[in-house]
């Protein structure tokens, strides 16, 4: 582990009953530099969140956008989740990280995390212990000592 590992951080947020404008300004007053889209669909029903739309946002604001949709949950991950069985949640996402997508994912995530300044994943979930991006963030800082931070916008 570098010597310095510890000053990087990684923030996650879900937008789950949050205005656009509420997410892009706790991304940006965290300082975050880059946002990885870990939804396996980065589409949305919400106007201001589906790929283009929020890429554009971020961009207006100085913030890069990525979508890693091998980090993204499969589908009967995100139905186990929606029901709030996160026990089925786990199971099903344990299984999907060992998959080569999702290796390759949590790879190039760690390599953002140390090259690319603050960084924050993103999902639907407002409560990220709900959420798939907690078991990505809890392995990232196992993994590579980084520092987890959740963030939460304004809900409507």
């Amino acid at each position: 582990m570098a010597k310095n590992s510890r000053t990087k951080r990684l923030f996650t947020i879900g937008y789950e009953q949050t205005p656009p404008k509420a997410v892009l300004d706790e991304i940006e007053n965290a300082g975050v530099k880059l946002l990885v889209d870990v939804r396996a669909v980065a589409s949305s029903r919400r106007p201001g969140f589906s790929k283009g739309q929020l890429a554009s946002g971020l961009k207006e604001r100085g913030i890069g956008y990525l979508h890693l949709r091998g980090l993204g949950t499969p589908k009967e991950g995100r139905l186990a989740a929606r029901s709030g069985d996160i026990k089925a949640l786990e199971k099903i996402y344990a299984k999907h990280l060992k998959t080569p997508q999702a290796r390759e994912g949590m790879d190039e995530l760690a390599a953002l995390v140390d090259k690319s300044g603050p960084v924050c994943i993103l999902c639907y979930e407002r409560d990220h212990t709900n959420c798939h991006r907690r078991f990505i963030a809890e392995i990232i800082e196992a993994r590579d000592g980084v520092a987890i931070e959740n963030l939460v916008a304004p809900q409507i």
